[in-house]
């Protein structure tokens, strides 16, 4: 066991959040903490740190519990770099060494305790070497580079970095550091899709427990092997991915269902019984079913879901069968080229996701279809009767001057009454007074439903989305993939979201950030597979040039005899463990630069493995240094 919570209960200001939370996690789990904005998942973590303390109930660690947690604000050093930023995690091997490296000088100026010198610097070299520390100075760069720190980042003050990017920094130091369980509260909000599938192929292969609390549905599929549900202030276990979760949820809710029906009936059976008999001759049964009822433990009534916004899109007017024609579209800003060569046509009914790396010209695609940019080359030419609606990542068509009821005024038509309005905003869950709440004081995800809101009463015919589940807990994404499945438009996504996109996007538009782009036919795991088969192709017929190319390894030379102690001793020619030397250096080296590439940082399997073959060649490089010592040693007793 790690930590056990048992009946936990805590309130803030008079505000119930948990209410007799249980539940147990125990080494190696990869757990996903799901529930509603404002469940009490972040309140969850904090009392697992120890940051809160329960109201009731208690909290038990293991002794000696390494946790470690993704703090929302990361501090560094001010004058350290990114790379030493990351190393930074690895302090104890970075003692080690630096006490391996005095004890080297010691030895090379001369020491009368050399005996004990060479002793303790044994007992580092294995320790140093049991620690991971001949790989970790390459671990570290792996992780910086799957989560997007490219080596012209890595001599940059951390000082220097955006917020987003001191997260992401903050996210590599947590991995590197391997306690004993991770708690990671929403760890891909700052991380492009690359970074994502990065970070799922870590977890994958993590040896220790974690925890994730994330709207990132695809991402609790792929990393998660056990579900956590906080609903109503209390906790449900659920054994499998996001997906088994749901299915296993709606099953359990059934059965309840089923339950408290029947005994509600036999509770209702009961009571008649005993009204009907407990003055008469049957009074002892009914004296006796009165004590039953009494000790009967009640089923409670399944709570039914709480209303996630009717995100139900009104008729629109039919557009023309071919909706967007691009060709040879090029985009951007002056001279710099986002994406070129942009061929592909959307039909009616189609939905195309756009995705790619932050930078790579989502929003500048969508400024261009609009008109707002103009292209750099080629054309986007929209079919006949459209009538486009936006939604703006940044949700700054909202005037922060207007109350809601009056920013939804501004899309409806002119003789729409206050009431009608009203029951509108009711679907988006702006009830009573909330409809006279200013937009400068709704939080985020109430922002994101008043323009989703907007976008759906304007009965626009092509939907525009940047990034439109942002603002969305899980079970309102939901309530949106829905509606827009049921859509009659046409639809155009910016998207970070894979699970929304699967469920979506019958095309995709992958924007690489080099100026090409992706267009494929299917949805976003179809084209992750195609992607990754692509790549793999790639790389099997660069590793068969390499193969080809590679020389012929040396003979090697003649050996000179050395008679020791009646026993004979082959030892090389020193330049052909210098040759041996040159190899294995130039072999690192290669390993190196494959290990510090985009696709191996993002293959969690072959980093592995490449740090393994990198420990055995540093391990054979020692040898060598050695032989190399003794065989230069006899050569220069022999010609004196």
């Amino acid at each position: 066991m790690l930590f056990r919570l048992t009946d936990v209960c805590k309130s803030y200001g008079g505000q119930e959040v948990l209410r007799g939370v249980s539940f147990q996690v125990n080494p190696g789990e990869r757990i996903g903490l799901v529930g509603r904005n404002g469940a009490g998942k972040t309140t969850i973590l904090r009392l697992i740190t120890g940051e809160e303390m329960p109201d009731a109930g208690e909290v038990v660690r293991a002794r000696n519990l390494k946790v470690g947690v993704l703090a929302q604000h990361v501090d560094f050093a001010p004058d350290l770099s990114v790379h030493e930023a990351s190393l930074a995690a690895f302090g104890e091997l970075q003692r080690i060494e630096h006490e391996m490296r005095l004890l080297e000088q010691r030895m090379a100026e001369g020491t009368d305790d050399l005996e004990r010198v060479l002793e303790r610097y044994s007992e580092l070299q294995q320790l140093f070497e049991h620690q991971g520390g001949f790989e970790y100075a390459a671990r570290a760069e792996a992780v910086l580079q799957g989560l997007g720190f490219g080596r012209e980042l890595w001599s940059l003050e951390t000082a220097k970095l955006s917020g987003g990017q001191r997260n992401r920094l903050g996210l590599a130091r947590l991995l590197l550091s391997e306690p004993d369980v991770l708690l990671l509260d929403e760890p891909t909000n700052h991380l492009d899709t690359a970074a994502v599938e990065w970070l799922e192929e870590f977890l994958e292969s993590y040896a220790s427990a974690y925890i994730v609390v994330s709207h990132d549905r695809y991402l609790l599929d792929r990393v998660c092997r056990r579900i956590i549900e906080i609903d109503g202030g209390k906790a449900a276990s659920y054994t499998g991915n996001y997906s088994s979760f749901v299915v296993e949820r709606e099953a359990r809710r059934e059965a309840q269902r089923r339950a408290y029906e029947q005994q509600r009936e036999l509770i209702a059976r009961t009571e008649e019984f005993i009204r009907r008999n407990i003055a008469g001759q049957k009074t002892k049964q009914a004296k006796s079913r009165r004590k039953m009822l009494e000790r009967l433990e009640r089923v409670e009534q399944v709570r039914e879901e709480r209303a996630s916004g009717d995100f139900q899109l009104r008729d629109v007017a039919r557009a023309g069968t071919q909706v967007l024609t691009v060709r040879d579209l090029a985009i951007g800003y002056g001279e710099r080229v986002l994406a070129r060569g942009l061929n592909f046509i959307l039909r009616r009914g189609e939905s195309l996701g756009v995705i790619g790396p932050n930078g790579a010209g989502k929003t500048t695609l969508i400024k261009t279809f609009l008109g707002r940019l103009a292209p750099l080359a080629g054309e986007a030419q929209w079919g006949a009767n459209v009538q486009i609606g936006y939604y703006a990542q940044q949700l700054d068509d909202l005037d922060p001057r207007n109350e809601v009821i009056m920013e939804l005024r501004r899309v409806a038509p002119a003789d729409a009454t206050a009431g009608e309005l009203r029951s509108f905003l009711a679907r988006f869950l702006f009830t009573g007074d909330d409809v006279y709440k200013h937009v400068a004081d709704l939080s985020g995800g109430e922002r994101g439903r008043l323009a989703l809101a907007k976008l759906i009463y304007s009965r626009a015919n092509v939907l525009l989305l940047d990034e439109p589940t942002n603002h969305l807990d899980i079970p309102s994404r939901e309530a949106l993939e829905a509606a827009l499945e049921e859509y009659p438009g046409t639809l155009i996504v910016i998207s970070h979201d894979r699970y929304f996109l699967d469920r979506i996007a019958t095309q995709i538009l992958a924007l690489r950030g080099d100026g090409r782009a992706d267009h494929f036919i299917g949805n976003y795991s179809e084209y992750h597979d195609w992607r990754r088969a692509q790549e793999a192709t790639v790389e099997e017929k660069s590793e068969g040039a390499a193969r080809r190319a590679e020389p012929e390894r040396r003979a090697k030379k003649s050996v000179v005899r050395e008679r020791r102690g009646g026993e004979v001793e082959r030892r090389r020619d020193p330049e052909a463990i210098e040759s041996e030397i040159a190899q294995l250096e130039d072999h690192l080296a290669a390993l190196a630069e494959e290990m510090g590439r985009d696709a191996t940082a993002r293959d969690a399997a072959r980093l592995r493995e490449l740090s393994a073959e990198y420990q055995r060649a540093e391990d054979r490089l020692r040898v060598l240094y050695e032989e190399w010592e003794r065989s230069a040693d006899v050569s220069s007793a022999g010609s004196c």
